[in-house]
């Protein structure tokens, strides 16, 4: 089961599924407005990464334990459902030992308080993460000091973080068409990956890194099934 889904990623479209794509160290940037998917997103990307034995610490700032918890398994069983696998609960009990979900409230967060946790997991042997995924961070401030900070935690530690970017409808991008949440911050992050909003499904569009020169690529995000679309 692990095999099929793997070999049937739709990630690959956007060079997602190498272990290069975001190497240690790096940042990774999903931006949409409210509600479009960017949660949805990350975690397909999250159990892509979890069907490799690698592990996900998602750091949720906005959604308790069990919303999260839901959002991996409502995502799980529609891969599952899609590809026809059996005994899809085997599967999924196998994956659980490698997700951690730590919360936050947004007002109480910090890179010192997230150093201090993640390395009691770590020196504790409970957890030792793979990758990062922040989701819920606001970027509509002035945050590069608290961005450089978790730049240097995620170096130090050997990791890779995922990043969910709110936009607005009403904000215009600038002139290389990235969005003025990260426009003061893309030195700092090596991929950044927007959704847009095209009729009835969601346009997957690089806005830096990856594989593709061009940045519109044919990729689309279902927002029925909360799934990548795969190539015809």
């Amino acid at each position: 089961m692990k095999k099929d889904l793997l070999l049937r990623n739709p990630l690959q479209q956007l060079g997602l599924t190498s272990e290069d794509s975001l190497p240690d160290g790096a940042f990774g940037a999903v931006l949409a407005r409210a509600g479009i998917g960017k949660t949805a997103f990350l975690v397909q990307i999250a159990l892509h990464t979890m069907l490799r034995d690698r592990n996900i610490l998602h750091i949720s700032l906005e959604d308790p334990v069990d919303k999260v918890t839901l959002w991996y398994r409502e995502v799980f069983n529609l891969l599952a459902e899609k590809r026809n696998l059996r005994a899809s609960a085997l599967l999924w009990d196998d994956l659980l030992p490698h997700r951690f979900i730590m919360t936050f409230k947004v007002e109480g967060f910090s890179v010192p308080k997230l150093k201090e946790r993640l390395t009691d997991l770590m020196e504790q042997d409970i957890f030792r993460p793979h990758t990062l995924i922040v989701d819920g961070m606001p970027f509509d401030g002035d945050i590069r000091h608290q961005i450089e900070e978790l730049k240097e935690l995620v170096a130090a530690t050997g990791v890779r973080c995922w990043f969910t970017v709110r936009t607005h409808r009403h904000e215009a991008p600038a002139s290389d068409g990235i969005p003025p949440q990260l426009t003061s911050l893309q030195d700092l992050f090596d991929v950044a990956v927007q959704l847009l909003p095209d009729g009835k499904d969601i346009h997957i569009r690089i806005l830096k890194g990856l594989a593709a020169s061009d940045q519109e690529t044919a990729a689309r995000f279902d927002p029925a099934t909360m799934l990548i679309k795969e190539s015809q």
